[in-house]
C-alpha cells in the first residue's frame, strides 16, 4: 500500500499543484451573474486541468500534461498551465477544452486529461485492491477470508452465482474475468466520481461506448450457429416475414450494446446534474432560508447516488452476461422461452 501511495503522489506531482492569482474585476462581476449551466457543464465535462477546490483568494488546480501532434511539426509536450486562462503556447490554445492551432492546422490531441488521469488512478487502485485479495487467497486457501478479502469475496461470489451462472450457463467461467472487471471498474469509478473534485469518468460517453463495444465484440466472437440461426431463421416466424425480421434482428445486435452505453452515461450524468443543480440554488437565491433545504436535498441525492453507483455496475454486468448467454446457448429451448437445462421438455409439447 505504501508503494501505491508513492505512485499516486508521483503521478499527481507530475504537474504543478498551483495557487492561481486572485480574482480579477471581470471574474468578480461573473460571480454576481452566476451561470448554473456553465458551472454544471464544467464539472461534468472533461478538461486539461484538474480543479480541486477554490477559496476566496486561491484556486487549487493540478495542471496535466498536454501531448499534441501536428503533421509537419512533430510532437509537443508541455503543462496545461501554459494554456490556462486563454493563453497561447507554441501556436496552440484551448477553445472549450478542445486543443486547436492558431493557424488552423490539424492537431491530434493525446493529452492526459482529467478523465484519463482518473482512469489511470482507478486502474492502479483496482490492481492494488485485487492483488491484495489474490494474495489473501494464496495465503489462506479455502480458509476463512480476512481483511479486504472478506469484504470483496461475497460480491465476487454473487456475480459468479447470481449473474454469470444463471445468465451464461456451464460456460460461465471463461467470461468471469471480464464480468468482474466491468463490474468493479464501473463501481469504483462511479464512487470516485462522487468524491469532491472527482472526475465524471463513467459519465463520459466515450468511456461507456468503449465498454459497450467490448461487450459487443465478446458477444459476437463467442456466438455459435444457434445464435445466428435465431437471427437469420427466427423460429416460429413464417418465411414471408423473414425479410422483415432479419434486418430487425441485425439491428438488435447493435441496439443492445447501444442501450448499455446510453443507460450508464445518462444515469451517472443525470445524478451529477441534479446534485449540482440543488447546490446552484444557493447562489441563485442567495438566501439563508433556501440554503439548508437545498443542501439537504443535495445530500439526499448524493447518498442516493451511492446506491445508483453499485446498481448501474450490476445492471451493466447482468445485461452483458445475458447477451453473452444468448450467444453461447447450445439448445433451442430459449427460442420457446424455456431457458431450461438438459432434458427439459419443450414448451410446445403441452
Amino acid at each position: 500500500m505504501k508503494r501505491l501511495l508513492l505512485v499516486l503522489l508521483c503521478f499527481l506531482s507530475f504537474s504543478v499543484y498551483a495557487n492561481e492569482p486572485t480574482a480579477t474585476t471581470e471574474e468578480a462581476t461573473d460571480k454576481e451573474a452566476f451561470s448554473p449551466g456553465e458551472m454544471i457543464l464544467h464539472h461534468i465535462g472533461d478538461s486539461h486541468e484538474w480543479h480541486w477546490f477554490s477559496t476566496d483568494n486561491d484556486h487549487f488546480t493540478t495542471y496535466l500534461p498536454v501531448i499534441a501532434f501536428r503533421p509537419g511539426q512533430g510532437v509537443s509536450v508541455f503543462s496545461s498551465r501554459n494554456l490556462a486562462e486563454g493563453k497561447v503556447y507554441e501556436g496552440l490554445k484551448l477553445e472549450h477544452e478542445h486543443l486547436v492551432s492558431e493557424d488552423g492546422s490539424k492537431v491530434y490531441d493525446f493529452s492526459i486529461t482529467k478523465n484519463v488521469a482518473s482512469l489511470m488512478i482507478s486502474a492502479v487502485l483496482l490492481l492494488a485492491v485485487f492483488t491484495a485479495v489474490a494474495r489473501g487467497y494464496a495465503k489462506r486457501g479455502s480458509g476463512a477470508p480476512k481483511g479486504i478479502q472478506s469484504f470483496f469475496e461475497p460480491i465476487i461470489v454473487f456475480i459468479r452465482d447470481e449473474v454469470a451462472k444463471k445468465s451464461i450457463g456451464p460456460k460461465y467461467e471463461r467470461y468471469m474475468p471480464y464480468l468482474l472487471t466491468v463490474f468493479f471498474f464501473i463501481w469504483f469509478n462511479n464512487l470516485m466520481g462522487l468524491m469532491p473534485g472527482g472526475a465524471n469518468l463513467t459519465g463520459n460517453i466515450a468511456v461507456t461506448l468503449t465498454l459497450a463495444v467490448l461487450t459487443l465484440l465478446i458477444t459476437l466472437f463467442s456466438s455459435n450457429k444457434n445464435y445466428w440461426h435465431h437471427i437469420f431463421a427466427t423460429p416460429g416466424v413464417p418465411k414471408p416475414l423473414l425479410p422483415i425480421m432479419i434486418p430487425v434482428e441485425l439491428i438488435g445486435i447493435v441496439v443492445k450494446p447501444f442501450s448499455l452505453m446510453v443507460r450508464l452515461f445518462a444515469n451517472i450524468t443525470a445524478g451529477h446534474i441534479v446534485t449540482l443543480s440543488f447546490i446552484s440554488l444557493i447562489f441563485i437565491f442567495r438566501s439563508l432560508t433556501v440554503s439548508p433545504v437545498t443542501l439537504a436535498f443535495g445530500l439526499f441525492i448524493n447518498c442516493l447516488e451511492l446506491l445508483v453507483a453499485i446498481l448501474q455496475a450490476y445492471i451493466f454486468t447482468l445485461l452483458t452476461a445475458m447477451y453473452i448467454g444468448g450467444a453461447v446457448e447450445e439448445h433451442h429451448d430459449a427460442d420457446y422461452q424455456m431457458g431450461g437445462g438438459d432434458g427439459a421438455e419443450p414448451a410446445h409439447a403441452h
